[in-house]
């Protein structure tokens, strides 16, 4: 296959197979940065690339972007080859017809903000006209909020405006595909939940497809359509957040994604998909969920923060244990109380403040149905699904 030549018109908008990217330290230890990784974006879908520093997450992001050079497997982007090892084919960056926003935002300081968003359009082969040109860079400025200052440089705009003026220079050349890498990470907390918002507006409005890379688990889950959780430079778990939250496919993703409590235990009892589980606690009763579990295997007992019931008196709940509050604190929404447990201390979320005052006795409880049970040493991937090619709704 040469270069550019699609395939079909049911093709994802990204496809990655079997990709590998290896650095070697001056140890002389090789690092698997892209240990053998394949999944797909579909046209119109967000996906973000999540994980925590080390785990590959922007390694990936940049062989996709023609930034690094894998080691083997094969890249599309639009049914059309940009890596291949095995046909030999690497596609510049610049021939990729993708855009991409920066951590850095990586604009021009002798720039204004108008020719930062005109610098594609004016690089690319087949440049359009001045007047195009500048009706497409004023559309991309007013779009993102910031038409008023096109005639600014950087050095005299604040973050949150830089970063603006970024994600309009990645929108203007109409593109497919645009690539994120972490590019909200370097503004404030009230501008980047704020710029959230509003690139999940300008996505549905445009019909772009995403790629984005973070660490930070809450943004990844307000963006998200599908989330890929990367672990040691392997996708270890890929859906929609929902998934991946309620269902995470093993122990290092439950703990990753949101706050949640464990116990280490003893499978005593399987009956189907429940499975009862001998702990420091006592017997906890929790569901596998479709995995295998054997009796005598060791596994994590694991509960959410806000799925547990914090009372004074003695719950009817299978799962119930007795315990001490040692702390609350109050942030608006709900109250976290810390509560010291027979194997230690364990964190729960309740909408109420009066519930229990610190010091006193209660009762920790929560359903079968919410308890997760799932192996200790699980650290094997995930299945990814083999092809996200519908629309994204």
């Amino acid at each position: 296959m040469t270069p550019g030549t699609p395939t079909d018109s049911t093709t994802p908008i990204i496809e990655v197979r079997n990709l590998v990217k290896r650095f070697r330290r001056e140890s002389g230890a090789v690092v698997h940065a892209i240990d053998d990784v394949s999944f797909t974006v579909g046209t119109g879908d967000f996906v973000v690339l999540l994980g925590p520093s080390g785990c590959g997450k922007t390694t990936l992001l940049r062989a996709i972007a023609g930034l690094e050079t894998p080691d083997q497997g094969t890249i599309r982007i639009g049914g059309r080859t940009q890596y291949s090892s095995a046909e030999r084919i690497a596609v510049p960056p610049e021939r990729r017809n993708i855009s991409m926003v920066f951590q850095s935002y990586a604009l021009w300081p002798h720039m204004t903000a108008f020719d930062n968003v005109a610098y594609p359009l004016r690089s690319r082969r087949g440049r359009p006209g001045k007047r195009e040109i500048a009706e497409r860079v004023r559309a991309a400025l007013e779009l993102v909020g910031v038409g008023e200052l096109e005639r600014q440089y950087p050095g005299q705009l604040s973050g949150g405006q830089q970063q603006r003026i970024a994600l309009a220079r990645a929108l203007v050349s109409n593109d497919e595909l645009v690539l994120f890498d972490e590019p909200l990470s370097n503004v404030d907390a009230k501008v980047r939940e704020q710029l959230r918002f509003e690139l999940l507006s300008m996505q549905r409005k445009l019909g772009f497809s995403a790629l984005f890379v973070t660490h930070d688990q809450t943004e990844a889950m307000e963006l998200a359509h599908r989330i890929a959780v990367l672990d040691s430079g392997r996708i270890v778990q890929f859906g929609t957040p929902q998934e991946i939250y309620a269902r995470p496919a093993t122990r290092y993703v439950a703990k990753f994604i949101g706050a949640i409590n464990e116990s280490l235990g003893t499978v005593a009892v399987i009956e189907g998909n429940v499975a009862t589980v001998d702990t420091d606690l006592g017997r906890v009763v929790g569901r596998t969920h479709g995995r295998t579990a054997t009796v005598g295997e060791r596994v994590a007992v694991m509960w959410r923060p806000e799925r547990a019931v914090l009372t004074r008196d003695e719950p009817s709940t299978v799962n119930r244990w007795p315990g001490s509050v040692t702390a609350s604190l109050f942030v608006g929404s709900h109250t976290e109380y810390v509560v010291t447990l027979a194997d230690g201390d364990a964190r729960l979320w309740s909408p109420r403040s009066d519930v229990v005052a610190p010091g006193s006795s209660a009762w920790v409880s929560v359903t079968e149905e919410d308890v997760l049970v799932l192996p200790v040493d699980d650290d094997a991937p995930a299945p990814v699904p083999d092809a996200v090619l519908e629309t994204a709704s």
